[in-house]
């Protein structure tokens, strides 16, 4: 990882949400042997374009090739250069700073958030990290620079969204409940929702598809399951 292979001053991070069934996460990586955890990010190879940097990362990440990924924000404030932070990393891994002064300039991160089932990743840390884990977006441990922020961006975004687009669609398996769907709203939101209301907003627009009942038990309590039909994906 030498400065002529990779832009100068350009980085991204970004935020991973996943769906556990119960609880909205995002993947943190804990790098080695200096107790910070940080979002995935990385660089963009010279000749790379910035979107496909970003899918290259989150494939190392958590070995999905086609992930649903957005850019919502640039992150540049002078506050958040603070070459000590990726110095200790380095050290803490046995590199040799000299060749890697061009990781302690100042870098402007442009920010994406994905969303991913849950079920299909194997998180794997990358090359300075020791551990690549899902986190309760409630309970993330304390977060380098200003990463903490990012999430709180990135999850303000993702609500904002809801206005427009089921984002469901790429957090659920291919068939779920309503209950499923509704819980993925509350996680995003944080807060209780009504169960007849939202079941007749989410009916109402006329882009889910109704398949045969999940039987469970007692028949007449089984659960239908819905997919999302084409262009489910906007509202």
């Amino acid at each position: 990882m030498n400065e002529t292979t990779f832009l100068r001053h350009i980085a991204y991070d970004s935020v991973i949400f996943g769906f556990s069934g119960e609880k909205l996460k995002i993947l943190i990586m804990k790098y080695h042997n200096t107790g910070l955890y940080a979002l995935p990010g990385g660089f963009v190879q010279r000749d790379e374009n910035l979107n496909d940097a970003v899918r290259r990362g989150l494939k190392e990440r958590t070995g999905l090739a086609n992930i649903y990924l957005e850019q919502f924000y640039t992150f540049g404030d002078v506050t958040r250069y603070k070459p000590e932070i990726m110095q200790t990393i380095l050290e803490a891994n046995e590199h040799n700073v000299e060749p890697y002064q061009w990781m302690l300039d100042r870098f402007i991160s442009v920010a994406y958030y994905a969303l991913i089932n849950y079920r299909e990743v194997v998180p794997t840390p990358d090359a300075l990290s020791d551990s690549c884990d899902w986190y309760d977006i409630n309970e993330l441990p304390t977060l380098m620079l200003d990463h903490a922020e990012i999430v709180a961006k990135a999850l303000q975004t993702l609500r904002d969204n809801l206005e427009r687009k089921l984002v469901g669609t790429n957090l659920l398996p291919p068939l779920f409940t309503l209950t499923e769907l509704q819980k993925v709203y509350e996680e995003i939101l944080g807060e209780k929702l009504h169960r007849g209301t939202f079941q007749r907003k989410i009916l109402g627009l006329g882009l889910l598809q109704r398949h045969e009942k999940q039987f469970s038990g007692k028949a007449h309590k089984a659960p239908f399951l819905y997919s999302f039909g084409e262009g489910g994906g906007s509202l």
